[in-house]
């Protein structure tokens, strides 16, 4: 008589402990571990793949073993990289507000007036002032209450500039202030706290593990409460988007989790794939993706009309980098590509930059990045205040416009204060949603005297032996290229496995000992 050996379902979110086999409170999920049917009748499964007499038969539930393994090693040792995430990302969402109390004197003149000064007079103001360094650009105020922006290129400050701000009706300077790229000093700050938790390049790793982990966890989390096992699935979408008040315990938790999870999802999903995009790694490749389909910004032609050779494009940073001039240009000149670009119907806050040299032209770029954004660009030769070269906004590639729309929807500049108080809900709901799931993992803990413990052990190993083999042949490729397309996801996946399979061993080497 043979000895076929069956394994039986198991329902992973079972909370009561009713799955075929003892109830294991070890396990995080609080179920029994898998049982096995022989002929002499059932059999509970071991944590050692190899004490089974006969290697596990593949199937399709392995895969959602698979996942409930991953993503509880993704909340587990990813969150707290997720959880600083957040509430970095949370503080920076304030950073408009937070910059109008600090920086209120500098950055709004005192009384709206009837017409603005020539920009030559609010330069002379801030130069008179401030003498140090030469003018790299000016940017005119995006509102009527606002100051006009005098950047100055000094070299002591490095890749920083010395902004002096000017009001454009009385040409008088009220202040300045280090920046970075446009930004003060405090949204500087914050911006390198949530990039990079101020400690330089090596800091950004951090980042680049939460949003490389940040997709993976938030898909996994929803096949795994989307796909259920029968008992436990939803009847209808109620279930599945709101929490189950009626539950208890570790279920009323996972609820919760799980609920604000999907209400969540499509913002994370943003939120990773733009923070990706200008990540170290990863915004490398993507850089790669935009060469290849040819979807980067088109470039401005700055060489003048019968200049000796072509100049690089620079307005992409135009307002934020110091020149290599050692003298500032003609204040008038500036008044005279403004008043060209105006002309040719560039409206809102400009950025007026100097040309870089005799050959080249002055640049003028909009710089709107609220919703309707406006982003169109002029060459201007200066001494004839003739347009020379043209970029436009709606000729861009649909990459290049997808990842600068992602980019201002990521700062919550796109859409205003309706964007940061989106930004703001998802940051809280990710926080919760991270607390939950630390919580499930401490309810979860063993109970019994003779095996108490603070925590939850993690779920089943070796569910991949279990996986049926087209889940082989096409998921190991899938990770593969994956983990080229997103390296600190990948590393740090690899290192998940070896120190798992050397755990693995270690276990085995004790129990056969």
């Amino acid at each position: 008589m043979s000895r076929r050996t069956e394994e039986i379902p198991q329902n992973d979110h079972d909370p009561t402990g009713t799955a075929q086999g003892e109830p294991d409170g070890d396990r995080p999920d609080g179920l029994a571990k898998p049982a096995v049917a022989t002929a002499e009748g059932p059999v509970a499964a071991t944590d050692d793949p190899g004490s089974d007499p006969q290697r596990p038969a593949r199937s399709w539930e392995a895969v959602r073993h698979l996942l409930v393994r991953l993503h509880f090693y993704a909340g587990v040792l990813v969150a707290p990289f997720l959880l600083v995430a957040a509430l970095t990302g949370l503080a920076y969402t304030f950073t408009p507000q937070l910059d109008q109390l600090l920086y209120g004197d500098q950055l709004r003149v005192e009384k709206v007036g009837d017409a603005p000064r020539p920009l030559a007079e609010q330069i002379a103001a801030a130069r008179a002032a401030y003498p140090e360094g030469t003018v790299a650009s000016v940017v005119t105020p995006p509102d009527p209450e606002d100051t006009t922006r005098v950047v100055l290129a000094v070299p002591e400050l490095g890749e920083k500039q010395r902004t002096v701000f000017v009001d454009p009706y009385t040409a008088e300077a009220r202040g300045e202030l280090t920046t970075w790229f446009g930004s003060t000093p405090l949204t500087t700050w914050l911006d390198d706290l949530h990039r990079n938790l101020n400690l330089g390049e090596t800091g950004r790793l951090y980042s680049e593990v939460a949003a490389s982990w940040l997709g993976v966890t938030v898909l996994g989390g929803l096949v795994l409460w989307l796909g259920r096992s029968r008992g436990q699935r939803a009847k209808s979408a109620r279930g599945a988007l709101l929490p189950d008040r009626k539950a208890r315990g570790v279920r009323r938790t996972r609820s919760w989790h799980a609920a604000t999870g999907v209400w969540l999802a499509l913002a994370l999903l943003f939120l990773s794939a733009t923070g990706l995009t200008w990540s170290n790694y990863a915004g490398e490749r993507f850089g790669r993706l935009l060469d290849a389909a040819n979807g980067n910004a088109p470039a401005l032609d700055t060489a003048l009309p019968g200049a000796q050779a072509p100049v690089e494009d620079h307005s992409d940073h135009a307002g934020h980098g110091g020149g290599e001039a050692t003298a500032d240009a003609d204040p008038a000149d500036f008044d005279t590509a403004l008043t060209a670009a105006r002309d040719a119907g560039l409206g809102g806050t400009v950025v007026v930059t100097p040309a870089a040299d005799a050959a080249s032209a002055w640049t003028v770029a909009q710089n709107d990045n609220v919703w309707p954004v406006h982003y169109d660009r002029v060459a201007v030769d200066a001494s004839s205040g003739e347009i020379t070269s043209r970029t436009y906004w709606a000729d861009h590639p649909a990459l290049s416009k997808l990842s600068k729309l992602g980019v201002q929807g990521h700062m919550g500049v796109l859409f205003g204060v309706v964007n940061q108080i989106v930004l703001a809900l998802v940051a809280l709901g990710l926080t919760a949603v991270i607390v939950w799931g630390y919580r499930m993992w401490w309810q979860r803990r063993p109970t019994r005297d003779d095996r108490r413990a603070l925590v939850g052990r993690a779920p089943e190993r070796g569910a991949w032996r279990r996986l049926p083999l087209p889940v082989l042949v096409l998921g190991i490729p899938a990770i593969i290229a994956l983990g080229w397309a997103l390296p600190v996801l990948g590393v740090t996946l690899a290192g998940f496995l070896v120190v798992d399979v050397v755990v693995g061993a270690v276990r085995r080497q004790r129990r056969t000992a």
